[in-house]
Protein backbone atom coordinates (compact mmCIF):
# COMPACT_ATOMS: atom_id res chain seq x y z
CA UNK A 1 0.00 0.00 0.00
CA UNK A 2 1.25 3.47 -0.90
CA UNK A 3 2.32 5.84 1.85
CA UNK A 4 -0.05 8.55 2.92
CA UNK A 5 1.00 12.10 3.71
CA UNK A 6 -0.07 14.24 6.63
CA UNK A 7 0.72 17.63 8.07
CA UNK A 8 1.24 18.18 11.80
CA UNK A 9 1.52 21.59 13.41
CA UNK A 10 3.66 22.51 16.36
CA UNK A 11 4.27 25.80 18.11
CA UNK A 12 8.04 26.34 17.81
CA UNK A 13 8.13 27.91 21.27
CA UNK A 14 6.71 24.69 22.73
CA UNK A 15 8.38 22.06 20.51
CA UNK A 16 10.44 23.23 17.55
CA UNK A 17 11.86 21.38 14.59
CA UNK A 18 15.30 21.90 16.20
CA UNK A 19 14.04 20.03 19.30
CA UNK A 20 12.72 17.23 17.10
CA UNK A 21 15.97 17.05 15.11
CA UNK A 22 18.00 16.81 18.32
CA UNK A 23 15.75 14.07 19.76
CA UNK A 24 15.47 12.23 16.39
CA UNK A 25 12.15 10.64 17.46
CA UNK A 26 9.15 11.82 19.44
CA UNK A 27 5.69 10.86 20.60
CA UNK A 28 3.27 13.17 18.78
CA UNK A 29 0.70 13.96 21.43
CA UNK A 30 -1.47 16.78 22.74
CA UNK A 31 -3.95 16.56 19.87
CA UNK A 32 -7.54 17.03 21.05
CA UNK A 33 -9.63 18.08 18.05
CA UNK A 34 -11.76 15.15 16.75
CA UNK A 35 -10.75 15.78 13.10
CA UNK A 36 -7.06 15.98 14.04
CA UNK A 37 -7.37 12.80 16.13
CA UNK A 38 -8.89 11.02 13.14
CA UNK A 39 -5.80 12.00 11.11
CA UNK A 40 -3.53 10.55 13.80
CA UNK A 41 -5.59 7.36 13.94
CA UNK A 42 -5.27 7.06 10.14
CA UNK A 43 -1.45 7.15 10.25
CA UNK A 44 0.56 3.98 9.74
CA UNK A 45 4.27 3.16 9.83
CA UNK A 46 6.00 4.47 6.72
CA UNK A 47 3.63 7.39 6.19
CA UNK A 48 5.24 10.81 5.86
CA UNK A 49 4.35 13.90 7.89
CA UNK A 50 5.13 17.49 6.96
CA UNK A 51 6.07 19.37 10.13
CA UNK A 52 4.58 22.85 10.28
CA UNK A 53 5.57 25.68 12.62
CA UNK A 54 2.50 27.65 13.64
CA UNK A 55 2.69 31.14 15.02
CA UNK A 56 5.26 33.70 13.99
CA UNK A 57 6.29 32.87 10.44
CA UNK A 58 3.89 29.99 9.77
CA UNK A 59 5.61 27.51 7.47
CA UNK A 60 6.23 23.88 6.58
CA UNK A 61 9.71 23.40 8.04
CA UNK A 62 10.46 19.69 8.01
CA UNK A 63 9.55 16.13 7.20
CA UNK A 64 9.00 13.17 9.52
CA UNK A 65 8.13 9.50 9.14
CA UNK A 66 5.54 7.60 11.14
CA UNK A 67 7.33 4.76 12.98
CA UNK A 68 4.54 3.28 15.10
CA UNK A 69 0.90 2.46 14.91
CA UNK A 70 -1.38 4.98 16.58
CA UNK A 71 -2.24 4.08 20.15
CA UNK A 72 -4.18 5.35 23.10
CA UNK A 73 -2.58 8.27 24.92
CA UNK A 74 -1.56 6.83 28.33
CA UNK A 75 -2.56 10.13 29.98
CA UNK A 76 -6.01 10.26 28.39
CA UNK A 77 -7.59 7.17 26.80
CA UNK A 78 -9.88 9.35 24.66
CA UNK A 79 -6.85 10.71 22.80
CA UNK A 80 -4.37 9.05 20.43
CA UNK A 81 -0.63 9.41 19.91
CA UNK A 82 1.87 8.18 17.33
CA UNK A 83 5.68 8.00 17.17
CA UNK A 84 7.41 10.15 14.56
CA UNK A 85 11.04 9.99 13.41
CA UNK A 86 12.77 13.13 12.14
CA UNK A 87 13.69 12.87 8.45
CA UNK A 88 14.88 16.31 7.35
CA UNK A 89 14.53 20.06 7.58
CA UNK A 90 13.15 21.93 4.59
CA UNK A 91 15.46 24.71 3.47
CA UNK A 92 14.03 27.14 2.79
CA UNK A 93 10.79 26.52 4.64
CA UNK A 94 7.55 26.80 2.67
CA UNK A 95 5.56 29.64 4.20
CA UNK A 96 1.80 29.46 4.63
CA UNK A 97 1.53 32.66 2.58
CA UNK A 98 3.19 30.86 -0.37
CA UNK A 99 0.78 27.94 0.00
CA UNK A 100 -2.20 30.32 0.03
CA UNK A 101 -0.86 32.47 -2.83
CA UNK A 102 -0.42 29.40 -5.06
CA UNK A 103 -4.22 29.25 -5.25
CA UNK A 104 -4.02 25.45 -5.47
CA UNK A 105 -5.13 24.52 -1.98
CA UNK A 106 -8.12 26.71 -1.09
CA UNK A 107 -10.15 23.61 -0.19
CA UNK A 108 -7.45 22.09 2.06
CA UNK A 109 -7.93 22.21 5.84
CA UNK A 110 -4.57 23.99 6.26
CA UNK A 111 -6.03 26.98 4.44
CA UNK A 112 -9.70 26.62 5.45
CA UNK A 113 -9.34 25.60 9.12
CA UNK A 114 -6.41 27.50 10.52
CA UNK A 115 -6.68 25.97 13.99
CA UNK A 116 -6.72 22.30 12.93
CA UNK A 117 -3.43 20.83 14.22
CA UNK A 118 -3.09 17.57 12.28
CA UNK A 119 -4.55 16.66 8.90
CA UNK A 120 -4.03 14.60 5.79
CA UNK A 121 -2.08 16.29 3.01
CA UNK A 122 -3.64 16.17 -0.46
CA UNK A 123 -1.71 14.46 -3.26
CA UNK A 124 -1.49 17.72 -5.21
CA UNK A 125 0.30 19.33 -2.23
CA UNK A 126 2.78 16.44 -2.10
CA UNK A 127 3.40 16.86 -5.85
CA UNK A 128 3.82 20.63 -5.39
CA UNK A 129 6.34 20.02 -2.61
CA UNK A 130 8.23 17.50 -4.80
CA UNK A 131 8.65 20.27 -7.38
CA UNK A 132 9.89 22.71 -4.71
CA UNK A 133 12.33 20.19 -3.16
CA UNK A 134 13.46 17.87 -5.98
CA UNK A 135 16.26 16.37 -3.87
CA UNK A 136 13.78 15.12 -1.26
CA UNK A 137 12.60 11.55 -1.41
CA UNK A 138 8.87 12.27 -1.11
Amino acid sequence: MESQYFLAKTDPETYSLADFKRERQTVWDGVRNPQALKAIRDMKPGDRVFIYHSGGRAAVVGLAEVVSRPREDPRNPKLSVVDLRFVTSLDPPTALVEIKESGLFSDWALVRQGRLSTMSAPARFVDWMRERYPALQL
